[in-house]
Formats: structure tokens, sequence, C-alpha cells
């Protein structure tokens, strides 16, 4: 038989400090944003018009951060988990320069922790990844780990090595390539009066609405990014699988969570930060995604009056109205509603001379 294909990685293939460069470079076009409007509907007026978004410092409309993420993500499932049962979380997470139209993105990763599981047959692969535009400029990096099944289950599992992660990436090191223009930016058409300050710790909001996810959007989307994993695409596999067939793309989870988050957080125009995430169950077609928010800090950026960042854990739930907040147990399990725990920095301008709802 050829050598030619590629199985993918498997857990043995693995080692701490190895260095991947993945294939396929990417340039994002005008299509691809309109594809991620029409698959999540995001209505964040920054992303969605040029003039809107010179309030902000930019000559055009930027590409919308998550669908970023999940084009430098894309590049790294052939390599990282193409065999994976499942993405566990992220950490450490960090964006950076704006995206546009035009620009192409390529990702690079390091390999940064192994753990074998107790049942032999599984392993648990930390790394960092890290993707670029044409000018080596970071768009965004993070920490995540994901289960990636053994070849055989004989072999010899490698020493256990955890990477210490952050709970929190620090708000001084958060890049922040935005200005808002004094008195420019219009809250009629952000769609929110509800500014930086208005926002308090502890605070949860209720997005209220629904959306259903339907079998051809998660694999359209998934194939928009290039992702290729077995878990998501090939019922013939996943028939035999734990779930008995195809799990949605946790990523999707995340886009439906932050277009739902706009109904509360409308001026939360950008993503700037990644603390933590958990898919903490599986989704599927047919499904119905909630989300609520929690505001876990808020943070001025140094001296700046205009732009502060607010520490958000949003919570996405399935078939489950958003109004149940109690999301953990008493022993700290999860509720089986629950598919996304998501802890992230955004960025909301300050009052400054704003142009009021009329």
């Amino acid at each position: 038989m050829s050598d030619k294909t590629r199985p993918g990685n498997f857990f043995e293939d693995f080692a701490i400090g190895q260095t991947i460069v993945h294939a396929t470079p990417r340039t994002v076009s005008e299509g691809d944003v309109s594809m991620y409007t029409s698959l999540f509907g995001s209505r964040f007026a920054v992303q969605s018009s040029s003039p809107f978004a010179s309030t902000v410092g930019l000559d055009r409309a930027p590409v919308d951060s998550v669908l970023v993420f999940h084009l430098v993500f894309g590049k790294t499932v052939p390599d990282i988990s193409l065999n994976a049962i499942a993405n566990l979380g992220y950490a450490d997470g960090r964006f950076g320069v704006p995206v546009f139209p035009g620009d192409t993105l390529r990702t690079e990763s390091t390999v940064l922790g192994l753990k074998a599981n107790r049942d032999g047959t599984t392993g648990v692969v930390y790394v960092r990844s890290r993707g670029v535009n044409q000018r080596d400029d970071m768009v965004v990096e993070y920490v995540r780990w994901v289960m990636v099944r053994k070849r055989e289950a004989a072999s010899a599992p490698p020493s256990t090595s955890v990477p210490d992660l952050p709970e929190a990436v620090a708000a001084a090191a958060l890049h922040v390539p935005y200005a808002v223009r004094d008195g420019a930016y219009d809250l009629a058409l952000a769609g929110s009066a509800h500014l930086w300050e208005d926002y308090a710790k502890g605070e949860r909001i209720d997005h209220v609405d629904g959306m259903t996810i339907e079998e051809a959007e998660h694999m359209m989307a998934a194939r928009l990014y290039q992702n290729t994993a077995k878990v998501h695409f090939n019922q013939h596999v996943e028939r035999e699988g734990r779930f008995g067939r195809r799990i949605v793309y946790g990523g999707h989870i995340i886009s439906l969570a932050r277009a739902l988050s706009f109904n509360g957080l409308g001026n939360a125009f950008a993503i700037v930060g990644i603390n933590g995430g958990r898919h903490v169950n599986p989704t599927f077609a047919g499904d119905t995604i909630y989300a609520w928010s929690e505001v876990l800090d808020t943070q001025p950026l140094g001296d700046r009056g205009d732009l502060g960042v607010l520490r958000v854990r949003t919570v996405a739930l399935k078939d489950c109205a958003a109004t149940r907040f109690s999301y953990k147990d008493a022993d700290g399990a999860y509720d089986p509603a629950v598919v996304l725990d998501f802890d992230y920095w955004v960025l909301m301008p300050r009052r400054v001379t704003m142009r009021p709802p009329q």
C-alpha cells in the first residue's frame, strides 16, 4: 500500500518541545466574512461597517475575531486533532493585530505537555498555537488541550508533563490596536446604550435569544475553517464511536454564544483575550443554543479614557433557557445542559463624548 497519505498524528507521535508548521496558508476573503455572517448572524457594528470601524481607528471593517480564531485553529487540526475524541479546553489566549479581507494567515504550534489517560487508549496533548499574517504579525495565539487516540494501546506512555497555565491573561498584557475617536462612536448605530462604566462585577445577563443548529450548518462552518476532524464529518466512523453520531465543532458554539451575546453586550466590539474555556458536553444537530454571561471583572486600560476591558464568562446551554444561572451543582459538576464555559476579555468604549441614541 502506498505511504503517500497521512493518517494524522496519534498520541505516541507527540513530544514535548516539538514544533509543527501547519500546512495551507489561508487568504481571507470577503466571501469568508459573508459566509460567517450567514452562519451565525453576528451584529457587532465594528465588524459590519467600514464607516463605523473608522470610529475605533480602523480604515475598514475587520474580520470578526472569532472567525480569525477558527481559521488559525483549522490549520492545526490535520496535525493535532485529526484523531481526537474531543477538544477539551483553552487558556492564555491573546488576539493581536486586526485581520482584514486580503490578509493571509498561517499557523505554527509547539507541544507543551502530554498526559496519558487511565484507559490506556488515549492521552491529552497540550499545544500553543500561534497564527500570523503575511507580515508575520501575530493575529492570535492560545493554548489548547485535546484528547487524542493512541495508535497502539500497548505502547508505553510518555512521562506526564502538564504546563503551568495562568488563571487569566493580565489586562496589562492585552494587545489593543484600537482608539475611539472622540464623539464619533454612535450608540444608536452600535445598537446598545450601555458602555464600560455601566457594567459591574458579578452582574449576570440573560442574552434571551436561542439558535437551533442544523446539520448542514455546522458541517459547512467546519469546512469554512478547513477543519478536517473526523468527529465532525465522518458518520461512517462516528456511528461506531462514543456518541454514535457526528458532534458539532466546539468553536461553532463559541461563535453562536458570541453572536447571541450582542443582546446585552452590544458595545463589546472585540475579544482581545481568552482566559479559559471548556466544551463541557457535546452538541449535536437539532440542539438549540442559549447563552448568558457574567461580568467577572472590569479593568481600565492604564490612563486611557476611550476604552476599558470587561472580563466575561459566557455560558452556553442546549435546549434550556438561559435563565438557569446556576450551572453547576453543589459538588461543582456541570449541569448536563451546559455545553460551553468560556472566560474572555472584551473591549468596550468608555463614556467619552458619545453620540447618544436618538
